[in-house]
């Protein structure tokens, strides 16, 4: 029996209906509505189709929404002191910078910046101090993608509380903080990554299995207990051929779309986990939405906790 899919355009739907309401309010209150700052560094195509789906989802919502533009030749100097600007706007109450900045800047670009941040306006969640509240369970804004996988889980009607939740992947943006959010709700939670001995066997024991490494098709269906719920959060964008090849077959639909286009955004779970687990988030259509959704929400809610 395949897998059930976790819709999370739906759920994503769902919440941007829930933040309209929540704008008009703050707008009514505040004579104006909740501000988001966008800094983007660079040229970079996917930063670029990011950056424009996310002015656009806040534009629809009915959010204020401002892009800094700093070319990628730009100092670190420089976009920090974007931020600066941005942490004393009175109609900013939000502010993203876009990943990945430019190695030119520097190994430790990105930790500057989230640093630099203000604990207040930082709608992606990675200021230190919002991490730590998270640590404590009384964080007011979560990352994005974390706080979009809980919102489908509990949304889909998927327990949480008991299970045994595996993840893959320790990063700050993904894996710690989804670990955080699982154990908050009364997971038994085990973090895996590269070093981590016999993976295929201590993820098969998973009654949910969140797989972020971003490597295309990596877990495969040994990895997964039958009836398992499966979160892939991975979206790689492929172009190589025997890549597409190895996880699509012949007269599939992705691999016909790979033939249209010459590319693909796959996530981290191969496509044979759909015969074997009980629930499965599809790529795309499924973490990917939740992210932006989110972002719309903390928005929201920092503008909200700024009024206050």
């Amino acid at each position: 029996m395949a897998a059930r899919l976790l819709d999370g355009a739906a759920t994503a739907s769902a919440i941007r209906a829930e933040v309209a309401p929540a704008v008009a309010a703050f707008r009514e209150r505040a004579g104006r509505p909740p501000g988001l700052g966008i800094v983007l560094v660079g040229d970079d195509p996917a930063s670029e189709i990011y950056v424009r789906g996310k002015l656009k989802s806040a534009a629809d919502a009915g959010l204020r929404a401002d892009l800094e533009r700093l070319p990628a030749s730009a100092p670190l100097k420089a976009l920090l002191g974007v931020v600066e600007r941005l942490n004393a706007s009175d109609v900013h109450d939000g502010i993203l910078v876009q990943s990945p900045l430019p190695r030119e800047m520097g190994a430790d670009a990105e930790r500057r910046v989230f640093d630099a941040v203000a604990p207040e306006k930082d709608v992606d969640g990675f200021h230190p101090i919002n991490v730590g509240k998270l640590v404590q369970n009384r964080a007011e804004l979560v990352a994005c993608t974390p706080a979009g996988v809980i919102e489908l889980l509990e949304r889909s009607a998927v327990p949480i509380a008991g299970r045994h939740a595996v993840v893959i992947g320790r990063s700050d943006i993904v894996g710690k903080p989804i670990s955080l959010l699982l154990l908050h709700r009364h997971a038994t939670v085990t973090i895996c990554h590269s070093r981590t001995a016999d993976l295929v066997h201590v993820s098969a024991e998973a009654d949910i299995l969140v797989a972020a490494i971003g490597r295309p098709g990596f877990v495969t269906r040994d990895f997964v207990k039958p009836g398992a719920v499966v979160v892939d959060v991975g979206i790689t964008p492929v172009s190589d051929r025997a890549v597409v090849e190895r996880l699509f077959e012949a007269g599939s639909k992705r691999r016909d779309a790979f033939e249209r286009r010459g590319s693909l955004v796959v996530g981290d779970v191969h496509p044979d986990v759909a015969e074997v687990a009980g629930a499965l988030t599809p790529v795309p259509g499924g973490v990917g939405p939740l992210t932006i959704a989110m972002l719309l929400k903390n928005t929201v809610t920092a503008a909200r906790l700024r009024a206050c």
